[in-house]
């Protein structure tokens, strides 16, 4: 049976973000499909994941690390308890810029709102404004659309570019995040992981568990080197109902699928609890 997505054109397409139109999820969509596509628009990423389930989206963008502020480790959990599978990942180079309503300057903001993970990246850049408040908020987009919305002054909003252009807002600094080389890493999810055959798959996303016993870590390593396995991340995460037992979640990059499936073959006998979270194309970075 062929994909059903075969059959829809790209506007056809429904994708679940994390935020509005403006935010950094509406733009990775926007690159990932190359087209405008229909946007559910989630105030949370549980939400999102319901959307999902409830059939009400195709697919779902998620953010789930960034390189300053590192991984966002309750999507991890998220995708896995509720059996999401990555089909693809975008890495977006993030500009973080401060925006007000048109006419006023630094000096007069009182307070600048925005998603928590955006305003770790600016902190160095607020220290020089002991003057302005920093007020989390659910969504880098949605403060700079209610900004406008409600003509407000006194407060800015720390969000993309693409917000400043679709809330007609001033842009006071730009690229105000500390570290410069600022990228976050995506991924795109669906409820079932029927996307691209072998041939151009280069990536997985997996999740195991050991038996507490010394060297366990380091001969499952040890597998994926001799396999051909490039690791490119290693994410632990303790198991709740096991104190002070771990799950790891491993992302592996490989030249031929084969190299990975033999690996897998012996990483499901060695392991007590393996699980495949995701297998796509390795996005540009």
């Amino acid at each position: 049976m062929q994909n059903r997505d075969f059959f829809l054109t790209k506007m056809e397409l429904k994708i679940a973000i994390q935020g509005i139109k403006g935010s950094f999820h509406h733009q990775v969509a926007q690159q990932y499909f190359q087209s405008e596509v229909a946007l559910d628009e989630c105030m949370s990423f549980e939400t999102l994941v319901k959307s999902l389930k409830e059939k009400k989206t195709d697919k779902g963008v998620m953010a789930l690390e960034n390189s300053i502020a590192g991984s966002i480790i309750p999507n991890y959990a998220l995708i896995d308890y509720n059996n999401l599978h990555i089909i693809g990942e975008h890495y977006l180079d993030i500009h973080m810029n401060l925006m007000v309503l048109k006419g006023q300057k630094i000096e007069d903001i009182k307070e600048v709102h925005s998603h928590p993970i955006a305003l770790l990246q600016c902190a160095v850049f607020f220290r020089d404004y002991p003057h302005i408040k920093l007020v989390e908020s659910g969504d880098t987009a949605e403060t700079a659309r209610r900004i406008q919305q409600e003509k407000i002054k006194g407060i800015g909003a720390v969000a993309a570019p693409i917000a400043a252009s679709l809330y007609d807002l001033e842009i006071i600094a730009s690229g105000i995040h500390t570290v410069k080389s600022n990228k976050t890493r995506f991924v795109v999810v669906k409820t079932q992981n029927k996307e691209l055959p072998k041939e151009e798959i280069n990536k997985a996303s997996i999740k195991f568990e050991l038996e507490d016993t010394p060297g366990s870590l380091a001969t499952v390593l040890n597998v994926m080197n001799n396999c051909k396995l490039n690791l490119t991340k290693i994410q632990s995460m303790p198991i709740i109902e096991t104190p002070f037992q771990y799950s790891f979640f491993v992302d592996v990059v490989f030249e031929k699928y084969k190299h990975y499936e033999k690996a897998k073959k012996v990483l499901e006998i060695m392991t007590t609890h393996f699980k495949v979270l995701g297998e796509y194309k390795r996005g540009d970075q």
